[in-house]
């Protein structure tokens, strides 16, 4: 794999990846079609959703050297699609988690779940990288990433986890460290918007905060809206993504 700088994600962009992305389209559109849409009809999370083969391919192959990624299997891709208004409140949403995702981006740490009645945090999914493709052509509610934020995220869920037996590491909760270590990003790292076109592609590192901007006045997408598939693999274990660069 290409080292990912110390920015915490890495882009690319070839032809090959752009041939992908015109295969994965079609295929995309109709998978989405049912597909649920929250924060007021402007965006659907498109969960496992695009029927890409484990290797990555959907009539066209996914380029893993243009990618600078090592080929190894793959779920069903990601579809997230924005919609213009985004975000919308939903009837359901807090007035502060509403808030959070106007000013803050919704930024978060991908794998650190919400369980349980006071939704606190737990790391169940141990990620690799993070793999965003763009879809279609839109300037519209970019991906959103904290630079060097990963850098901090490490020292602080390290810190909370030391004590722990590292094959209990799944089942620790991370709540405060990781919203301490949140407080701390948005005080000392940048924000970078990170818009994609078809042909581009974006590889965080898996400990990067990130988040989704909201949809500007006057930015556009076509009528599918903003889409972006997303590939997450897995590893082992809660330990190996701690401890790996």
């Amino acid at each position: 794999m290409t080292p990912i700088p110390d920015t915490g994600y890495r882009l690319c962009q070839s032809s090959a990846i752009a041939d992908w992305a015109r295969a994965a389209h079609g295929p995309a559109i109709r998978a989405l079609q049912d597909e649920p849409r929250r924060h007021g009809g402007t965006w659907a999370v498109g969960l496992d959703l695009l029927p890409n083969a484990p290797d990555g391919s959907i009539g066209a192959a996914l380029p893993w050297q243009d990618l600078g990624l090592d080929p190894q299997p793959l779920h069903p891709a990601q579809l997230s699609a924005v919609f213009q208004g985004y975000p919308r409140r939903d009837p359901d949403e807090t007035e502060a988690a509403h808030r959070f995702r106007i000013t803050r981006d919704a930024t978060h740490l991908d794998g650190l779940l919400p369980l349980g009645p006071d939704k606190r945090r737990f790391m169940k999914e141990p990620h690799a990288w993070i793999l965003g493709l763009a879809l279609t052509e839109s300037d519209a509610a970019p991906l959103v990433v904290w630079e060097g934020s990963h850098h901090l995220i490490r020292a602080a869920l390290a810190r909370a986890l030391a004590p722990h037996d590292p094959a209990t590491w799944g089942d620790v909760d991370l709540t405060e460290a990781y919203a301490e270590a949140r407080r701390v990003v948005f005080a000392s790292c940048k924000r970078v918007a990170l818009p994609q076109k078809p042909g581009q592609a974006v590889i965080l590192h898996r400990m990067a905060l990130h988040g989704v901007a909201p949809w500007a006045e006057g930015a556009s997408a076509p009528p599918e809206g903003r889409i972006v598939a997303y590939f997450r693999p897995l590893l082992p274990s809660v330990e190996a993504w701690l401890r790996l660069p």
